[in-house]
């Protein structure tokens, strides 16, 4: 099963600049998945790690990793737009080679456990068939209506913006 870009972003929230997987070749649900991440040297990381020497930074390799798994995960949740999958943890993480402009990374996610409510995967990146990096990552399903409660829903705020302009 070949899920594009438009499909992907309805299943995770997540955005440029931090959408990170361009396509999925390759997935099983609640098994396996395979992603695509083309690499290029407009990706706004570069200017500042490193200039004259540009290498995609680990973390977001793993981050990468980390929202295949929440592909696998969001797939299976019939609510999705009231839910997020949240990383909740890296073990064991390895970095084998660097990820530099043009390269083509493909992100392969085993899942190692899945519950409704939690997971946890083994991942791998490659860049030509070599191992870029590995990681075992944990993530939790959990509310955004929780995550709004917690931060404000934004009405409190704008009430609080339009007291403040009164006021003035």
């Amino acid at each position: 099963m070949i899920i594009d870009i438009q499909e992907i972003m309805g299943l995770l929230p997540h955005r440029y600049p931090f959408l990170l997987i361009d396509r999925i070749v390759e997935f099983e649900p609640t098994k396996r998945l395979v992603a695509i991440k083309n690499v290029t040297m407009n990706e706004p990381f570069f200017q500042g790690h490193f200039p004259g020497y540009p290498i995609m930074p680990g973390v977001l390799v793993v981050e990468a990793m980390a929202q295949a798994g929440g592909v696998i995960m969001m797939h299976e949740i019939a609510d999705r737009a009231k839910k997020l999958v949240v990383f909740t943890g890296i073990e064991r993480a390895k970095f084998r080679r660097p990820v530099t402009p043009g390269d083509q990374l493909r992100i392969e996610v085993d899942v190692l456990s899945f519950r409704t409510r939690a997971g946890r995967i083994e991942g791998s990146a490659y860049v030509d068939g070599k191992l870029a990096c590995q990681a075992t990552l944990t993530c939790q399903v959990v509310s955004r209506e929780r995550e709004q409660r917690a931060h404000g829903d934004g009405r409190a705020t704008e009430a609080g913006v339009a007291e403040a302009a009164k006021a003035e």
